[in-house]
């Protein structure tokens, strides 16, 4: 189509240039052709004879180039008419196939989403069949435990061989049941047999036995009766004389209300008393960590308490030393004021004394005065206490260490003997624990002890400087008429 449209234009453009020509040749060929009017007609015949020859050469002349050009320049209009026509057929048979595509690619799309979704759901169909088998696999591993429990636990059941992953019949399952039922049945009933126990003492003696399904067990002799407990491989020993009333009245078949009952779960691990562990017991399962958090624990509280007492007495005498100089003051007698101040003893006594042999000094010389004697006093003041701290701060780090002492210690054990016996875990886990317990113990109170104990401190000490500045102003009040006032 762009070859004809670019042999159009170019035709187009040469009968353009051809007609130009033309029309600048035409007049001149219509003038030499065109015969003169004023010429008169010849008689002549060879005149006639030429021009009949002439006429005869015009008839037989071929057409002339604007006539090609005007059948070539029509024949064109008729190309373009029809290239003008197929075009317009092209587009509009291209848009209905473009109508066409864009609705089967809309369709596609519709199909797409609609495989997509049931992509999707087959996906969350495939998970919930996984899962639906992986909760089936857990299921038969838990049926396969529970027959090997009740083959352990029931009495003459004798549970079904399961090879694999095969699944149990429904008649091992309700053969289960059946087992189980009886069992139950057997156990919740009460049952009186002779056999032997042990007392209290140690001793074994003969008698009945009270079976409570097999939970529970009552023995009744002659030397003693009650509550059974397990004693370790099979064996029973009495645990609480108390209940043998109650033990005869069930021998008896009587209703015992309240029925006191150990209730135990077999017989084959023995049970001990629990007694209550003291203080140095729970000390003695920290191991040598555990002794030294203690003894820093006893070291803390005898500084908390010597500090707490120096401070005391420290702090109550601050009020009295200025009762008993003020009437000195006012009289500005210093000399009376100094003889009650040593016979006084403290840091605030000693503080005022100070303040009082140079209150004729000015008062810029004077508190830098006092406070050289309070920074003094202060070393007396805060002694013992940054031992207090220390040990709030070691108390939990010590704990730490015993932690991890345990820790290395139940390892060894796991490494050595494995998981088996957890009484061989015991020691390292006791050190890991109570480490930690006693540091925190010993820690927290200190460093909460050790904190007041210095705000009490400073606050002593601001009393002391508050004493001798009330000393210097009494003394200032009290001036003689006339005095000027220290600079």
């Amino acid at each position: 189509m762009q070859a004809i449209s670019l042999r159009i234009f170019i035709t187009l453009g040469l009968l353009l240039a051809a007609g130009m020509g033309l029309a600048q040749d035409e007049p001149q060929a219509t003038r030499a052709e065109e015969p003169t009017l004023t010429e008169a007609p010849s008689d002549d015949p060879s005149a006639e004879t030429a021009d009949e020859q002439d006429g005869q050469t015009v008839a037989e002349q071929p057409p002339s180039l604007r006539q090609a050009y005007q059948r070539e320049f029509a024949f064109l209009q008729g190309q373009k008419a029809d290239l003008e026509r197929r075009l317009a057929a092209f587009t509009d048979t291209a848009e209905r196939e473009q109508s066409r595509l864009q609705a089967d690619i809309e369709a596609l799309e519709r199909e797409l989403i609609d495989l997509t979704a049931q992509a999707d759901r087959l996906e969350d169909q495939v998970f919930e069949a996984e899962r639906s088998v992986d909760s089936a696999g857990e299921n038969v591993n838990l049926l396969a435990a529970t027959f090997q429990q009740a083959e352990v636990t029931v009495d003459g059941y004798q549970a079904p061989a399961l090879e694999g992953d095969s699944i149990p019949r429904e008649a091992d399952v309700q053969a289960l049941f059946a087992a189980v039922a009886g069992e139950l049945d057997q156990r919740g009933r009460i049952r009186a047999e002779s056999g032997e126990f042990f007392l209290a003492d140690g001793t074994r003696v003969g008698g009945e036995i009270v079976h409570v399904g097999r939970v529970a067990s009552y023995g009744i002799s002659e030397r003693g009766a009650g509550v059974l407990a397990p004693a370790g491989e099979g064996e029973l020993k009495l645990w609480n004389e108390t209940s043998a009333e109650a033990a005869r009245a069930l021998a008896a078949g009587q209703t015992v209300d309240p029925l006191p009952i150990f209730i135990y779960e077999n017989l084959r691990t023995e049970v001990e008393h629990s007694t209550e562990r003291g203080l140095f017991d729970k000390v003695a399962q920290g191991g040598v960590i555990g002794w030294i958090i203690f003894g820093l624990g006893m070291v803390a509280l005898l500084l908390v308490l010597l500090r707490a007492i120096f401070l005391w007495r420290a702090g109550r005498s601050t009020g009295r030393v200025v009762d008993r100089v003020e009437g000195h003051i006012r009289r500005r007698d210093r000399e009376g004021a100094l003889a009650v101040l040593d016979k006084r003893h403290g840091a605030t006594a000693r503080v005022v004394a100070t303040a009082i042999r140079n209150l004729d000094r000015n008062r810029e010389h004077l508190e830098d005065i006092v406070s050289e004697a309070i920074l003094h006093e202060s070393s007396h003041l805060n002694r013992l206490g940054a031992f207090i701290m220390v040990i709030a701060a070691v108390a939990p780090l010590l704990g730490l260490l015993g932690t991890v002492t345990g820790m290395i210690s139940t390892f060894d054990v796991i490494t050595e003997f494995g998981t088996g016996d957890p009484k061989l875990l015991s020691g390292g886990i006791s050190i890991a624990l109570v480490t930690t317990e006693m540091g925190l113990i010993v820690a927290i109170p200190t460093l909460l002890l050790g904190t007041l104990l210095s705000s009490w401190a400073e606050r002593i000490k601001d009393d002391m400087e508050q004493a001798a500045l009330r000393v210097s102003n009494q003394y200032s009040e009290a001036r003689e008429p006339g005095q000027p006032a220290p600079a």
